[in-house]
Order: C-alpha cells, then sequence, then structure tokens
C-alpha cells in the first residue's frame, strides 16, 4: 500500500515538472515575451513575407507615370505590367512593359540606369516617345525588347547594342539601318527577330555568323531587295520565315528544302520568279505556304498534294501555267486554297468540281485553258455551299440557256392572247344579252 502511494506521488511529480516545462517553453516562444525586437515591415499592405521594390526603382517607376502607391512587384498597375525577382533585402524589376504612354513622357537616362536589372523591356502604343538612351549595363542585361507603334526612329546603333537579346520585336517603328547586317551582327544568342513595316532596307545577310540559332524571322512589309541567299538554308532550327511584302527578285534556292523545322513561309508580295523547287517537299511540318503575287512560273508540282501538314496554300497572282494537277479532296483539306489570277492555269473537269470557285478556267482537250476564268475572292478559292454547277456540261448549259430565253422571249405574247380572249368574251356576252332583250319584247 504505501508502495503504491509512492507510485502515485511520483506520477503527479513528473506531471507536474512536465506542464510546467511545456509551459515555460510556449512562454519563450511567444512573440510577446520575445526579447528580440520585431522585424519592421516594408509596408503595412503587403504579407511579411514579400520583401519590397528597390526605393530607386521605385522613384524610376514614379518618373515614368506608373502608380507606386502599392508595390508593383506584387499589384503591377494594368497597363504597365512589372515583374520582379526574389531578393532580398529589397525586390528588383525584371520586365516593364510601358503602354499607350502620354504624349509628355520622356525616359530619362537616370531612371533607366535604376533599372538595369531588366531583362525584358517593352514599349508599345508610344509612338511620340523619344528614343532612349540606354545605358551599357541596362543594355547588356536585356533579354527580350520590343517597340510597337512606339518610339519616333530606331537606328541600327541602338538595337546593335543589345548584345543579349533573345528575343526582338520592332514593328511599325521606323528602323534607321543599311540592312539586316549590321543589326544581328553581334547578336549571338538571338532565337526570334521581327522588324516589320520599319522601313527596313538592304539586303539580307549572305553570311549570318552567330544567328544559326534563329526559329522565328520575319522581315515583312520593309524595303529588302536583292535575292534569297541560298545561306538561309543554315538557320536548320527555323520554324517560320515571313519576307512578304518587300522588293525580293529571284528563285528561290534550290537548298531551301534543308530547312527540315520550317513549318510557315510567306514570301508573297514580292518580285521573286521561278519555279516551286522539288526540294520544298523535302519539308515535312510546313504547313503555311504564301507564295502569291509574284511572277512564279512553270507548271505546278504535284508533290504538294502528297505534304500532309500543309492546311494553307497561296499561289495566286503569279505566272503558272499548265493544269493544276490537284483533285478536290485535297483543295477540301485544305483550309485556304487560292490560285487566282494565274491566266494561263487550268483544271482538268474530271478530277476537279466545277462547284470550287477557283477564279481560273477549265482546260480544253489540250491542257489550255477554254475561256476567261471566273471571278474568284484571294481569300477563298471554294464554296463547298456552291450549288452552280451550269459548267459541269457545256451542252446542257447551252439548253437551259436557249430554253430560258425562249420562255423569256415568247412569255409577253401568251399574256395578249389571254387578255385578248377574255375581252372577246366580254364583247361576245354583251351582244348577246342585248339580243335576248330585244327577243323578250
Amino acid at each position: 500500500m504505501e508502495s503504491k502511494h509512492k507510485l502515485t506521488t511520483f506520477s503527479l511529480f513528473t506531471f507536474t515538472f512536465t506542464f510546467s516545462l511545456l509551459l515555460s517553453l510556449s512562454s519563450s516562444l511567444s512573440p510577446s515575451s520575445s526579447p528580440l525586437p520585431s522585424p519592421t515591415l516594408p509596408s503595412p499592405s503587403l504579407p511579411p513575407t514579400h520583401a519590397s521594390l528597390d526605393p530607386k526603382q521605385i522613384t524610376a517607376l514614379q518618373s515614368l507615370s506608373i502608380p507606386t502607391s502599392r508595390d508593383p512587384c506584387i499589384q503591377p498597375s494594368f497597363h504597365n505590367a512589372t515583374l520582379c525577382d526574389s531578393s532580398s533585402p529589397f525586390r528588383h524589376l525584371i520586365s516593364l512593359r510601358l503602354t499607350n504612354c502620354s504624349s509628355d513622357l520622356e525616359i530619362s537616362t537616370t531612371a533607366l540606369s535604376s533599372l538595369s536589372t531588366l531583362r525584358s523591356l517593352s514599349i508599345i502604343n508610344c509612338p511620340s516617345l523619344p528614343t532612349p538612351h540606354l545605358p551599357a549595363s541596362l543594355a547588356l542585361n536585356l533579354l527580350s525588347f520590343s517597340s510597337l507603334h512606339s518610339l519616333r526612329r530606331l537606328s541600327s546603333v541602338f538595337l546593335s547594342r543589345l548584345r543579349s537579346l533573345t528575343h526582338l520585336e520592332v514593328s511599325d517603328t521606323p528602323v534607321n539601318a543599311s540592312g539586316p547586317s549590321i543589326i544581328l551582327g553581334s547578336m549571338k544568342f538571338l532565337r526570334s527577330v521581327t522588324i516589320s513595316n520599319a522601313n527596313l532596307t538592304g539586303r539580307l545577310p549572305k553570311r549570318w555568323g552567330p544567328n544559326l540559332n534563329l526559329t522565328h524571322l520575319d522581315f515583312s512589309h520593309n524595303n529588302i531587295k536583292g535575292t534569297l541567299p541560298g545561306s538561309i538554308s543554315l538557320l536548320s532550327d527555323l520554324e517560320l520565315l515571313n519576307l512578304s511584302s518587300n522588293a525580293l527578285s529571284g528563285a528561290i534556292p534550290d537548298s531551301f528544302g534543308e530547312l527540315l523545322m520550317l513549318k510557315n513561309l510567306s514570301l508573297s508580295s514580292n518580285s521573286m520568279s521561278g519555279p516551286i523547287p522539288d526540294s520544298i517537299s523535302e519539308i515535312p511540318g510546313l504547313v503555311h505556304l504564301d507564295l502569291s503575287s509574284n511572277q512564279f512560273n512553270g507548271t505546278l508540282p504535284k508533290f504538294l498534294e502528297k505534304m500532309k501538314s500543309l492546311k494553307y496554300l497561296n499561289l495566286g497572282n503569279n505566272n503558272f501555267n499548265g493544269v493544276m494537277p490537284f483533285n478536290t479532296s485535297f483543295i477540301k483539306r485544305l483550309v485556304l486554297f487560292n490560285v487566282g489570277g494565274n491566266t494561263d492555269l487550268c483544271y482538268n473537269h474530271s478530277i476537279v468540281s466545277s462547284k470550287l470557285k477557283l477564279g481560273i478556267a477549265r482546260c480544253d482537250k489540250d491542257g489550255l485553258p477554254v475561256s476567261s476564268p471566273p471571278d474568284s475572292s484571294s481569300d477563298s478559292s471554294y464554296d463547298d455551299d456552291s450549288s452552280d454547277d451550269s459548267s459541269d456540261d457545256d451542252d446542257d448549259d447551252g439548253s437551259s440557256s436557249s430554253s430560258r430565253k425562249s420562255d423569256h422571249h415568247h412569255g409577253p405574247s401568251r399574256i395578249v392572247l389571254g387578255v385578248a380572249i377574255g375581252l372577246s368574251a366580254i364583247a361576245f356576252l354583251i351582244v348577246f344579252l342585248v339580243l335576248l332583250s330585244k327577243c323578250c319584247k
């Protein structure tokens, strides 16, 4: 009995000691009893897990008329997007987009010096904004630069200083440069470049130097002249090539088929000539092919019909001739198909339905166009809902047309005859009634 009493007393003592120890530890971990002062939060509206933006960069954003009442790293403004890194004690901007700038805005060199941590800079719809002077540190740090309908002008000197770029996009912004080479020559890491509607002159590079990793090349709507160099086939990673609306001449080089990754090719609205090279058939993933509004000639290659990935084929307004080799099933498989505007090109009625509005004439037995082609929209070459199949048989067309003319010619005579018969009947009835009335008297 005494042993049990001692055991109970010991257990009670152990429980009391343990409970007191836990209370002591809990008290020592409590924020109210901590001997260390609580850290000062950068802003009462920010959660304690976030550091605030560098004060120098806040000042820079304010000079650009970007609101900073709330931390731009957490809640960027709608029009001027910002992204920040996670450094401490202050975060830093890594991406900035300026949109719809006021007409009196200027970007000072001091502000840009404070923003040297930027990796991406986009300026959109700021056409009156003067071209800023980028400090060397910022120019070297930028990986992406975009100017869309912005800045009064850009020079080759300004662009060539952006040596670390992987992405360059300039559209609707005048570029003063003697050619693409002087811009691209120093950009060793470039993957995507668009300089469109920028009044860019000169010729395409014959040597692409360090730009062999390009996947996207768009020089559309400029004044680039000369021929398409065979060296372009060295851009083996190229997926998109858009050189439309320039002053290019000459033929497509035979080595073009070496661009095995190409998916989108547009050479429209130039002065290029020659046939479509057979090497095009070696590009397995080609989806979009636009050679319209040039001077390409020769017959259309049938291998295009066997390119399974092809969805957009525009060959309109050229000098192609002969019999179009494509059948109805191939044409209907495409999203867009246009061969209109090739006056010496015709289609074989036995393999292509006349319901398709192709913009070219039928072929005669010698493979020559039999008449002027019908009107055709450049955006759509066929209409599945069309019920006009009048060109399927010339004899039927003649009979139907003659019948319609006959009906139109004899229709009025039948009406006149019917009226005459009616009037005669009424006159006869009147005479009959008069005679009848006399007889009754």
